[in-house]
């Protein structure tokens, strides 16, 4: 089959850095073709020249078997290609159907018509499985519930070829199965996906292609069913990575160190209680929605919170998240982009921030101690960066989330909770934040992980509490943990089953 969309030796470089050399692959209509790599491997600057958002430095593209050259975005998606970013590009303040339709309005009478675009919005997002209000507010969604909205805004335009960029980076695999649902009824109607994904998993259960990137190179270009996700992995990085996970240390008994009780976050989380030990990685798992987030910034002042937290014997309330971090209790946000750094500015100034007074003489800053600190961050945490006096937006996923784990290390924190530690982040990458996460706990160092990924929580965590609906609905001992478990609770299966059990005995 004649390709709808073909590269043809595809270079792009940035001032004297090539980030792509020499790229030629063709996508197919009707086909899902994965684009896979370590975070910086030039995927997702191969998807904006395919789309329109960036021109080739060298090379040529072909649409439909003619040469082809777009000016920007809109006109590749006159043509019918459309993206789903990485990044989430949203108005915050307005509603959901007003993002959806924003440049698009529908009108009737000359006047825009609300309501069909309330309806319109409700089906498109039914569509992905996801149920949101039309006229909430974008500002007060989730992470999860933004990619949503971002992916029916893009299916709203008339496509041919729909590129994905990492769009299950922030869902749950259940989350993601509703994805998948609709991406196989684009390719039942003939549609093109392009996807690019770092949970390999999916991209074998999802592709009939992937082509493997590395450094900016075309690695290789294999049918997904001779590709296990180990092999993808080997093409990826170049060396083995079949144990991702580091090896957990036998349970022994492990002084508490924190302690909440009857916790509360109006709206979202309902008197959940909890403890957390010394040298314990604990894990926080259930689906989008379900008050993980809320629940941990609450706790450290970023909410409205109620309950009684003890911390080392003693009882707190933090009412902001520099209280907390005075406390030993450093807290690393999910959105690192948005929250966690300042994409326009360096290194420098993103690692030292949270740690300012160790670097203060008088009014003025140490800028040669500031420098041994950021020699340091680079080495210990391989953050691999072209230029020191790079800005932290120009950092590949992965190294944005190891300079964020540098940052807050630097405060010396006895308890660390990580939310979403590798969303968005390249296996090799995973491997090595893992690695970090292991040895922090070996130092006696307490850990929260709030991930929804659930491999990473039964690979990584000592134990893992579920919730569904802002509540703590059980815990899964280290001995027990498997998906079904995890599942089970954070979806209420268990709770459906008793009832069905009960009802019948009655």
């Amino acid at each position: 089959m004649a390709p709808i969309l073909s590269a043809h030796r595809i270079s792009r470089s940035f001032g004297p850095v090539e980030v792509l050399s020499d790229i030629s692959f063709g996508l197919e209509p009707g086909e899902v073709h994965a684009v896979i790599g370590e975070n910086g491997a030039g995927k997702s600057t191969l998807m904006r020249i395919l789309s329109g958002h960036l021109q080739p430095s060298k090379g040529a593209l072909e649409f439909r078997g003619e040469p082809v050259r777009f000016s920007g975005p809109v006109e590749a998606e006159r043509r019918g290609i459309v993206l789903v970013h990485q990044e989430i590009l949203l108005a915050e303040d307005l509603t959901v159907s007003e993002n959806l339709f924003l440049g698009r309005e529908l009108r009737r009478f000359g006047l825009t018509d609300k309501q069909a675009m309330r309806e319109s919005t409700r089906a498109a997002l039914a569509r992905l499985g996801a149920r949101i209000p039309p006229d909430a507010q974008v500002r007060g969604l989730s992470i999860a519930e933004r990619q949503f909205v971002q992916i029916a805004r893009a299916l709203l335009v008339p496509h041919q070829v729909v590129i994905f960029d990492e769009p299950t980076a922030v869902l749950t695999p259940i989350e993601a199965e509703a994805l998948f649902t609709t991406i196989r009824r684009l390719k039942a109607d003939g549609i093109a996906v392009l996807y690019i994904s770092h949970r390999l998993a999916e991209v074998k259960a999802i592709a009939e292609r992937v082509t493997v990137l590395r450094d900016g190179q075309l690695v290789a270009t294999r049918d997904a069913s001779s590709l296990e996700p180990v092999e993808m992995a080997r093409l990826m990085v170049g060396r083995d990575l079949s144990k991702l996970y580091p090896d957990k240390p036998a349970a022994g008994s492990r002084d508490m160190v924190l302690s909440v009780t009857g916790a509360s976050v109006p709206g979202f989380v309902h008197n959940a209680s909890f403890e957390l030990h010394r040298g314990e990685i604990l894990g926080f798992g259930g689906l989008v929605g379900a008050g993980r987030t809320e629940l941990l910034e609450g706790l450290v002042g970023l909410r409205s919170f109620r309950g009684e937290v003890i911390l080392e014997g003693r009882e707190v309330r933090f009412r902001n998240a520099g209280e907390a971090l005075a406390s030993g209790v450093a807290y690393l946000t999910e959105d690192r982009k948005g929250k966690g750094l300042l994409l326009q500015q360096d290194l420098r100034v993103n690692l030292t921030l949270a740690a300012l007074e160790r670097f203060t003489r008088g009014p003025l800053i140490d800028a040669a101690a500031e420098d041994r600190a950021l020699d340091g961050a680079l080495r210990n945490f391989d953050i691999r960066a072209r230029r020191r006096n790079m800005l932290a937006g120009q950092l590949s996923g992965g190294n944005q989330q190891k300079l964020l784990l540098a940052k807050m290390m630097l405060v010396e924190p006895r308890i660390i909770i990580i939310d979403e530690p590798t969303r968005g982040v390249d296996i090799g990458t995973r491997e090595q934040i893992y690695q970090f996460i292991a040895r922090l706990a070996a130092q006696g160092r307490s850990i929260i992980v709030i991930s929804s990924e659930m491999p990473e929580l039964i690979g990584l965590c000592d134990r893992v509490l579920v919730m569904r609906n802002g509540r703590i609905t059980g815990e899964v001992p280290g001995e027990d943990l498997s998906e079904d478990a995890i599942v089970f609770l954070a979806t209420g299966v268990h709770e459906d089953k008793a009832a069905a059990i009960a009802a019948g005995v009655a």
